[in-house]
């Protein structure tokens, strides 16, 4: 009897071995969870790696404040590293800015430089992987949001796809198609007055919208009404509107661009999301 219960034990253990042997195909499933999670946040590719993904226009501010600057950052060279262009009024929002030369980008790291090339702030991935931060000398604290760079350009076509993660989620793809026309319009803003809005703070802007711009033309006027008590969009200083492929552009006085897509109600935000929120809703006058 004991020759027999050692076998069955032994035979028992091979079966398991056995059974252990093929159960490797398990972690298979943990290729699943990057997908259910997204893989990267998209904000993260709109972060520049590059010197020539640095170039373009970014949204500087201080931290604990409204002062803020649109700062355009130019592959031109100059006698400080790379030109670094901004209005008048940011010297008055941030005294800092009066004495910038250009910028310099190594590695990850971009350096807004004076005149003989010192570095006067060093911006680098700030902790919540959508801007960059730097502190200055004096211990203030400023953020470096990109609204137009290079480095945003290859997301911007994945920010079409931003649809199919929502369509892959439903088997049927007929069964979604009636319903995607609705979130992104054909048409563009109805003209007439909107509301700014950052964050928690309601109404700190208001925009009066044009009529859409005739068939020959390319773009709407817009323009900031009096009190607006957002320094980010005084500097910006929106002059013009168009709407092309679901997307609406604000362009500036000074050329610069922010893109924003439309969330329903009347209501549009900034495209990408990131930094501070950025939407546009509508009301009545």
């Amino acid at each position: 009897m004991t020759r027999i219960a050692l076998a069955g034990a032994l035979a028992l253990l091979a079966l398991t071995a056995a059974q252990a042997q093929e159960s490797p195909p398990e972690p298979a499933p943990a290729t699943a969870p990057p997908e259910s999670g997204g893989g990267v946040p998209p904000g993260l590719a709109t972060l520049p790696t590059t010197l020539a993904g640095a170039a373009g226009t970014w949204d500087l501010s201080l931290e604990g404040g409204r002062r803020r600057c649109v700062l355009t950052l130019s592959m031109e060279t100059g006698p400080s590293g790379r030109a670094a262009r901004f209005p008048a009024g940011c010297r008055r929002a941030l005294p800092l800015m009066a004495g910038i030369g250009g910028w310099l980008f190594t590695g990850e790291t971009l350096r807004l430089v004076d005149r003989n090339l010192r570095p006067m702030l060093i911006f680098a991935r700030s902790p919540d992987g959508l801007s960059l931060g730097a502190t200055a000398e004096n211990g203030e604290r400023y953020n470096l949001v990109p609204l137009q760079i290079a480095a945003m350009q290859p997301p911007a076509a994945a920010g079409t796809a931003t649809v199919t993660p929502a369509a892959q989620g439903d088997s049927p793809p007929d069964a979604t198609a009636p319903e995607k026309p609705a979130e992104p319009p054909a048409q563009g803003p109805a003209p007439g007055l909107y509301a700014l809005d950052r964050a928690a703070q309601k109404d700190v802007c208001r925009l009066d919208f044009s009529p859409s711009p005739d068939a020959g033309k390319d773009t709407a006027p817009v323009r900031v009404l009096p009190d607006c008590r957002d320094s980010g969009i005084t500097v910006f200083d929106p002059v013009s509107w168009r709407f092309a492929n679901g997307h609406m552009t604000l362009k500036a006085r000074r050329g610069h661009a922010v893109n924003l897509v439309a969330i329903g109600e009347g209501r549009w935000r900034r495209d990408p999301e990131i930094g501070t929120p950025l939407v546009l809703r509508k009301i009545e006058p």
